[in-house]
């Protein structure tokens, strides 16, 4: 089992920036998706949960109307577009992959956690 984030890096306030998460059909069938960050000396914390159909989002209140989860079932991805980030941002984060079909949001509520990719968001 094996999920991999990519898409983090370095951008200005007020960019944007494309995390993918990536793993294999057997990973992603019929479970939630979420993405969670965490930044230097705080807890991981939740950002976006999906559904296996898509149709059940759900967001962290610092993120809602900036960022946007999705995902292809087909290709076995989970995308969150993040736009207008703060430095507050900055983190590193990771993908997961529900016990359930539920997008939870608690980490306790994920089985699978991807290696997290770093977005740093500067001044």
């Amino acid at each position: 089992v094996q999920l991999q984030a990519s898409g983090g890096g370095l951008v200005q306030a007020g960019g944007s920036l494309r995390l993918s998460c990536a793993a294999s059909k057997r990973t992603f069938s019929n479970n939630a998706v979420g993405w969670f960050h965490q930044a230097p000396g705080k807890e991981r914390g939740f950002v976006a949960g999906i559904n296996w159909r898509g149709g059940d989002i759900t967001y962290a209140d610092s993120v809602k109307g900036r960022f946007s989860i999705s995902r292809d079932n087909a290709k076995n991805l989970v995308n969150l577009q993040m736009n207008s980030l703060k430095p507050e941002d900055t983190a590193i984060y990771y993908c997961a992959s529900a016990y359930s079909s539920v997008p939870a949001r608690n980490s306790a509520g994920y089985r699978y956690w991807g290696q997290g990719t770093k977005v740093t968001v500067s001044s």
